[in-house]
């Protein structure tokens, strides 16, 4: 069956090429088959090594099928002439993909005018250089940025720190629990089971990476931070932020698997910083934290149990901000901060807003 349709060009409000079929693409393709997508056409769609062309359109819910007997090999260059041949003016690259190489191109795209929405956090989230150049290219061609999927899957929590600073705000604390899985570890972690027994649950059900350290090193953490950093006018590089992560020098280059079977190295030391904690009445979280000066950190902490982190649940994550303006009490944002649904909607929502910022200029 064939997934292409055959939509005139002049009905295509949004082209839209998918990068990536994974857990977020996937679900972004669900919900391209809603009527909430109506005005989006799929003109594209690729995994790392097949893709599926149709500038007319292509049915959504056929994708995987056509792309397992694809014979077309991907393609970036085919791929733009699909949403250049679409005959929309608005034309979107959408990054569902977690691939270095691919968020390289974010700024080469943007600066030819195709508008680009990401999950991908490799390019705002690593270096300084790379992120001022997708700030250029989009300020030197008017295309679109959209990030909110790379910080919270999708949690109001740029857009509320880039309304609060448009509007004369200025930061002076954020805070708060960024990651689903450390959320959950810690939680979890009451002193009843080994931690190394909480990250194989935690693992196996797919709440951590396969390779957990990236999770437990916080990395992954550090790069939201400095997205968030970035967005509140602190141009930080990535040695600017002291990252203290959960992994001993001692695992951080053997493979995976020898990892996995050593984890229990990780015990000893974190339960003996639960424990003093606990005797202080305290609990361990594992925090990003960034001051007025642009001062950022991540790591673990005890805090009192009265802090918004020790009431959390499940997976969410959660973000404090203290700005002049709520100074005496911080504004939350918590929520899910994980899970392919939640992300491929903010996705969509990026995409939408590209519509209606089209309408609003007619």
């Amino acid at each position: 069956m064939s997934a292409q349709l055959k939509s005139p060009a002049s009905e295509i409000g949004i082209a839209l090429v998918l990068l990536g079929t994974g857990g977020v693409g996937s679900a972004l393709l669900r919900l391209l088959a809603t009527p909430s997508a109506g005005g989006v056409h799929l003109v594209g769609v690729a995994n790392s090594t097949r893709q599926v062309l149709g500038a007319r359109g292509i049915v959504p819910t056929r994708v995987h099928t056509a792309l397992s007997s694809a014979s077309s090999l991907r393609d970036d260059a085919a791929l733009l002439a699909s949403l250049d041949a679409s005959g929309s003016r608005c034309r979107v690259v959408v990054d569902a993909t977690a691939s270095a190489l691919t968020s390289a191109r974010h700024a080469d795209w943007l600066g030819r005018g195709y508008h680009v929405v990401s999950a991908n956090k490799s390019a705002t989230g690593s270096s300084l250089d790379t992120w001022s150049a997708v700030r250029r290219a989009s300020e030197g061609t008017g295309a679109v940025y959209g990030d909110a999927a790379t910080v919270g899957a999708g949690l109001p929590v740029l857009s509320t720190l880039r309304r609060l600073r448009g509007c004369g705000d200025r930061l002076l604390t954020l805070e708060g629990v960024f990651s689903g899985s450390l959320s959950w570890l810690f939680n979890q972690f009451d002193g009843t089971r080994p931690f190394s027994a909480l990250v194989r649950e935690a693992r196996a059900c797919g709440y951590t990476e396969p390779d957990p350290r990236i999770d437990l090193s916080g990395a992954d953490v550090a790069r939201k931070l400095l997205i968030l950093a970035r967005s509140a006018g602190h141009p930080l590089d990535v040695a600017d932020v002291d990252v203290d992560g959960l992994v001993p020098a001692a695992l951080r280059n053997v493979d995976a698997a020898d990892f996995l079977a050593r984890i229990e190295e990780l015990d000893a030391p974190l339960e003996a910083r639960r424990a003093k904690a606990a005797g202080q009445g305290r609990l361990l979280r594992f925090l990003a934290r960034l001051d007025a000066h642009g001062h950022a950190r991540v790591g673990l902490t005890d805090v009192e149990p009265t802090h918004p982190a020790a009431r959390l649940g499940g997976t969410d994550n959660l973000f404090a901000l203290t700005t002049l303006r709520y100074r005496a009490q911080p504004l939350v944002i918590q929520g899910p901060g994980a899970g392919p649904e939640v992300t491929a909607q903010a996705l969509l929502g990026d995409v939408l807003a590209l519509q209606t910022s089209a309408a609003a200029q007619r």
